[in-house]
């Protein structure tokens, strides 16, 4: 069977030889797919500023489709540069109201050497309560909002619920 080359771009695989690299490599969809990813991390003011300076792209606006793979003009419609212009407005007006309310955020490091120290303390003084701990005996929940935001996080990373975690009593033991 030979070796196989996967594009991460295009989510595709086949025969790996120099041939069928460098065809899919030049390819129409290879460059679609490839501008497509990148595009994906450019924020909207930026996205908004490039469209804006560009004439809309005729072939675009006629069939609803470009057979260029680097078309350099727009490929936007006027309801969906409305949309990126409302966003981008919205975003300016959330980082102006952040930037009043400025309170820094604790970083992740900090919240490390905390974590450590409320760690190393209740490790040294055995069951007694420390001043970080609540009322019920739980550590408090001070994790940074960095954390919160990624998604998928897997359930050992996730804070407990409040009241904390449910303990079913099983009568099998003892």
């Amino acid at each position: 069977m030979g070796k196989r080359y996967y594009c991460d771009y295009c989510d595709r695989s086949f025969q790996d030889n120099m041939h069928n690299r460098k065809k899919h490599l030049n390819g129409v969809q290879h460059h679609r797919a490839k501008k497509a990813w990148f595009d994906h991390f450019r924020d909207a003011a930026t996205i908004l500023y490039d469209e804006q300076t560009k004439k809309p792209c005729r072939k675009f606006l006629q069939k609803g489709i470009c057979d260029f793979p680097n078309c350099r003009f727009s490929h936007m419609s006027e309801e969906e540069l409305f949309h990126l212009k409302r966003q981008v407005e919205d975003e300016r007006r959330r980082r102006e109201d952040s930037d009043d309310r400025i309170m820094p955020e604790p970083s992740v490091e900090d919240w490390l050497l905390r974590r450590e120290k409320r760690q190393s303390a209740l490790s040294s003084k055995g069951d007694l309560k420390t001043k970080d701990d609540n009322e019920e005996g739980q550590p408090e929940i001070d994790i940074p909002q960095q954390f919160l935001s990624i998604p998928d996080l897997p359930p050992s990373l996730l804070p407990p619920p409040p009241g904390g975690w449910r303990v079913k009593a099983n009568t099998e033991w003892g």
